[in-house]
């Protein structure tokens, strides 16, 4: 899983460590980058393993062809998805689109969300965490466990 929160520099060239540990979960999963894109929840890149971006195209090939939706989806998330490999060093070179949409000059904070990660701003991300906080504490009673077989 992608876990934690860690902070790296971004060099003049656009490119960035990806924390070693992220990178052995991917290389574990098979992959040597990881594609990123523009969040359109808020101002970070998602970055996912290409199995979720599959994983999201076929739920975007499930739609009815003729619907709007699917265009729509199919724009916002694989249209502006970049695979971006690790060169030798465990670095990867975020465009420009993608730095501008994150508001990214100097450093970033790579956080993990499970399954997948982010790429954020690090000012802009505290002030989302310090959001999302108060928010989870709110709505704390819709996070629900699956029951497990033993009762635990």
């Amino acid at each position: 899983m992608f876990l934690s929160t860690y902070e790296n520099k971004l060099d003049k060239k656009g490119r960035v460590s990806v924390p070693a540990s992220f990178r052995s979960h991917l290389s574990n999963l098979g992959y040597n980058g990881v594609v990123c894109y523009p969040s359109f929840n808020n101002s970070s890149i998602e970055a996912w393993p290409q199995d979720r971006i599959e994983k999201i195209s076929n739920a975007i090939d499930a739609l009815n062809p003729f619907e709007e939706k699917k265009d729509f989806f199919a724009t916002s998330i694989l249209s502006a998805s970049i695979n971006l490999q690790f060169d030798s060093e465990g670095r990867i070179s975020i465009p420009e689109k993608l730095l501008k949409h994150a508001k990214i000059k100097n450093n970033v904070l790579f956080v993990g969300q499970g399954k997948t990660f982010q790429i954020w701003e690090p000012i802009i991300f505290e002030k989302f965490r310090v959001s999302a906080r108060k928010k989870s504490n709110l709505n704390r009673a819709s996070l629900k466990w699956e029951k497990q077989l033993n009762n635990n």
